[in-house]
């Protein structure tokens, strides 16, 4: 396989290591197995997303990768995802920052789809040698609350579904807020980053304004979250950046306009 092709493929369909429908072990695809079956699938691989997206200045290489993998993991692709994983840890993300990463995503995209991207990731993890030391804990010293945004937010979901769904409400609070988005083992900034991304993969229109409003208070940029959106067009379809992009122009105005 030429190593241009094969960091295409690194970059766009991470098909290496997933497990087929039959069962069987997969090894990564060629550029003979593409052209074999969607010759033009492979170009756009090659050409649009290696050679075009994933060099973009808007975003690093390290948060297009924390993009992807949220996305994969919210789409719950889980044959995409092994190459994904290896990428991001060569771009710069760390384990501990995937182990959060799934963990937050446990909670924005389904149960069911974290368990199973620990599965995959437990294999990579094993095959570099990634053992429990360099993972965070299941209990940490929690980040300091920002108590007035707090108190903001309970009230709004209180006023909002409060007393049609009061359990949903102390879990928010009690689950999320006040440890999950606590926990130190991902950046307020990258955990608001995965999140917006697994909205968007999974087409949560209604839940991307607050959190893009948490991930620009967070530290995300303009440019970036623009890019963020850009990049997901490729990784979780057009029609869903184009049902997220109004929600994120009005972000953006909104913000603005302060």
């Amino acid at each position: 396989m030429k190593t241009s092709t094969a960091v295409a493929l690194a970059l766009s369909l991470g098909s290496s290591g997933g497990l087929a429908e039959t069962g069987q072990q997969r090894g990564p695809l060629s550029n003979t197995d593409m052209q074999a079956v969607s010759p033009a699938l492979e170009r756009y691989a090659s050409t649009r997303l290696a050679g075009n997206l994933w060099k973009r200045d808007d975003l690093s290489p390290r948060d297009r990768s924390l993009v992807t993998v949220a996305a994969v993991i919210a789409r719950n692709q889980t044959v995409l995802l092994p190459e994904q994983l290896e990428l991001a840890l060569n771009n710069g993300v760390t384990p501990a920052e995937l182990s959060e990463t799934i963990t937050q995503l446990a909670f924005y995209a389904g149960w069911g789809n974290a368990i199973a991207a620990t599965a995959v990731t437990k294999e990579i993890f094993i095959t570099r040698g990634i053992n429990a030391d360099r993972l965070p804990r299941a209990e940490e010293n929690l980040l300091p609350i920002d108590e007035k945004a707090e108190a903001s937010r309970v009230e709004r979901v209180e006023k909002s579904i409060g007393a049609a769904v009061p359990g949903l409400v102390k879990d928010t609070t009690d689950v999320l807020f006040q440890d999950l988005w606590l926990r130190p083992g991902l950046a307020p900034r990258d955990r608001s980053l995965v999140t917006v991304s697994a909205l968007i993969a999974n087409g949560q229109v209604q839940q991307i304004s607050p959190h893009l409003n948490r991930a620009m208070d967070n530290g995300l940029t303009r440019a970036q979250a623009s890019g963020t959106l850009s990049h997901l067009a490729y990784y979780a379809g057009w029609p869903n950046a184009f049902s997220a992009a109004p929600v994120f122009k009005t972000v953006f105005e909104q913000r603005e306009s302060k």
